[in-house]
């Protein structure tokens, strides 16, 4: 199997892309959330694939012969029989989703992540939104003791004596190297249970829907994350966090630059050469602003603090209206204006044949960048 294929990246991939693809695919497969056939075995193929990517030498051994170091020794352990175990990976970068800390300590519950779209009123006031999500939680049936209420308690692991570790001599390419490794009969829990919770199958936890509220700070925009701590997976040394990814609800006139909102005001040939009025729809509703006389195409109004919070620093961008002039097409005119628009052009001296060219169409072209 190709390591490379499997956590979803290319070959040139960086350390980073690695571990967020791997961190995305984990959580997909874990065995805790993915009830279906396969599930375990391509959790445990992802994990090995991490386990040789993640490590440069590693990484640079497969690169260059397809292989883990190691891989075709005795026991047919790609990693030289060394205690590989998928779960002590995803324990590192997870905190203990699969709850086995004994080795290192209470596990922490692992974080979890959502997304949150968010409009330009939102992230101007800084608003508390609310977000749903799935947790690990409690299970409310054994109260986490993972064994049925009234059933037989459980029993201390007879292999590894309650330690949850067991010692084993594992042959390497540097001779024979004792290790420590989660022992296999109780998976590192140090104990047995005889009579599995029926409602969370002896895991402790259960995946729970939960409505988290979420602090915005003023100004937020697209690609930034906010952590809300302790709002992940619970575990017995303390709950993970939940990191909201910010996506911004598209403003259907308005667009946004960092802190500045921008309008396109389109306007007639006629306002821009004369000046008038055009209605500019603020985050404040709608206001009307002047036109000047010979606005040009292009050119730019500013309302000073009509715009959105800085994220970072005080103050507050401005609203800028651009103006864009819209030529009418010749078949748009009516004679009357295109009688008009002639006696314009031949009160300031601008040569036009209507058979030919008609100055409208001159103007047109101008605009148009023809």
């Amino acid at each position: 199997m190709d390591y490379y294929e499997l956590l979803e990246v290319s070959r040139t991939a960086s350390a980073d892309e690695i571990k967020t693809s791997y961190r995305k695919l984990a959580l997909k497969f874990h065995p805790d959330r993915n009830k279906e056939p396969g599930a375990a075995e391509q959790f445990a193929r992802i994990n090995e694939a991490y386990a040789v990517l993640s490590d440069p030498e590693k990484r640079g051994h497969y690169d260059r012969f397809g292989s883990a170091p190691g891989a075709g020794m005795p026991g047919g352990d790609p990693f030289g029989g060394m205690g590989f175990d998928p779960m002590d990976i995803f324990e590192q970068l997870f905190g203990g989703l699969g709850g086995r800390g004994g080795r290192r300590g209470p596990a922490r519950g692992d974080d979890i992540e959502t997304e949150a779209r968010v409009t330009l009123l939102q992230a101007r006031a800084g608003d508390e939104i609310e977000v749903e999500v799935d947790r690990l939680t409690t299970c409310e049936h054994c109260h986490g003791s993972r064994t049925e209420p009234g059933g037989k308690p459980p029993k201390t692991c007879p292999t590894c004596g309650g330690l949850g570790a067991v010692r084993a001599q594992a042959r390497t390419i540097f001779g024979v190297v004792e290790t420590q490794q989660p022992c296999p009969t109780c998976r590192g829990e140090g104990q047995l249970i005889e009579d599995p919770c029926t409602v969370c199958k002896g895991r402790g936890r259960t995946l729970k829907a939960e409505k988290v509220k979420v602090k915005l700070p003023r100004g937020i925009d697209e690609g930034y994350r906010i952590r809300v701590a302790g709002m992940g997976n619970e575990g017995p040394g303390g709950n993970g966090d939940l990191y909201v990814h910010i996506e911004m609800e598209p403003h259907p006139e308005l667009r946004r630059e960092q802190e500045h909102l921008i309008y396109t005001a389109n306007i007639g040939f006629a306002k821009a050469v004369l000046g008038g009025q055009v209605t500019v729809p603020t985050l404040d509703g709608p206001q009307t602003v002047e036109v000047k006389a010979g606005t040009q195409h292009g050119d730019l109004h500013r309302l000073r603090g009509q715009g959105l919070p800085r994220l970072q620093g005080a103050g507050t961008g401005d609203l800028i209206v651009e103006y864009e002039i819209a030529v009418p097409k010749p078949g748009q005119l009516t004679p009357e204006a295109r009688e008009a628009l002639n006696a314009y052009a031949r009160a300031v001296g601008d040569e036009v044949n209507e058979h030919r060219e008609g100055f409208f169409d001159k103007v047109g072209k101008i605009f148009r960048g023809e």
